[in-house]
């Protein structure tokens, strides 16, 4: 069986019980760096299992080894840096595989950064988009944006915290002054979150990079929210 697991984006609080079961009981851990998924196993006291790496570069060529030790009966664990595996992570390929070939894999819930922005930022969650990271050419990025001029869902994305100015004035250029939310370390010690108008946040961050891991929500074209 493929166990999906979800683990702590900053507090090792989070990590469930069920993640810790299923990690104790792994033939196989793949992981996306197995440095810092044998640092959060260490934190538990769960002895090193065999481990794997599984990240961006050689999902084919790992997957393959993944699929092996699940046709041989083996129990494997596929979890990433923080949150869940597959979302702006690697995994997908696997999970699809999976799916298609009729391989049994469970999701065993967890953190994660883009729910907790979400409900951080005090706009709607009646529907939202996710949208992973932006692209870092004006151009692109404002076509990004411009994808969503029109629809009502709450926006969700991840940003480098080099490029968090840049990446609200061309929301604000392409989908005017909304309501928006900037999410910075979350969980973590150090949380922090900024909430206002794209107006109101720009000067905040306007060549000025952050420290730590960002999220960004947007208000989505919405009559429950005025744009001033």
């Amino acid at each position: 069986m493929l166990h999906v697991v979800a683990t702590p984006i900053g507090n090792l609080g989070d990590l469930t019980p069920r993640a810790l079961e299923a990690f104790r009981s792994a033939d196989l851990i793949a992981c996306e760096d197995t440095r810092r998924t044998w640092a959060l196993l260490s934190a538990f006291d769960i002895p090193r299992p065999r481990m794997l790496s599984y990240r961006q570069g050689n999902e084919e060529q790992a997957g393959e080894a993944i699929l092996a030790a699940l046709a041989s009966g083996r129990n494997v664990c596929l979890c990433s840096d923080g949150g869940y595996p597959a979302v702006s992570d690697p995994g997908y390929r696997l999970i699809r595989r999976c799916a298609k070939e009729g391989v049994p894999f469970t999701v065993l819930p967890g953190a994660s950064a883009v729910l907790s922005a979400l409900l951080s930022s005090g706009l709607s969650t009646s529907s939202f988009t996710f949208k992973g990271f932006p692209p870092r050419k004006p151009g692109a990025l404002r076509r990004f944006f411009e994808e969503e001029k029109d629809r009502p869902h709450t926006l969700v994305c991840y940003e480098s915290p080099f490029r968090v100015g840049a990446c609200l004035k061309a929301a604000f250029e392409t989908l005017g002054n909304r309501e928006a939310a900037v999410c910075i370390e979350l969980t973590k010690v150090h949380e922090r979150i900024f909430r206002g108008y794209l107006g109101e946040l720009i000067p905040q961050f306007d060549g000025k990079p952050v420290k730590g891991e960002v999220a960004i929500v947007i208000a989505g074209d919405n009559p429950k929210f005025e744009h001033s």
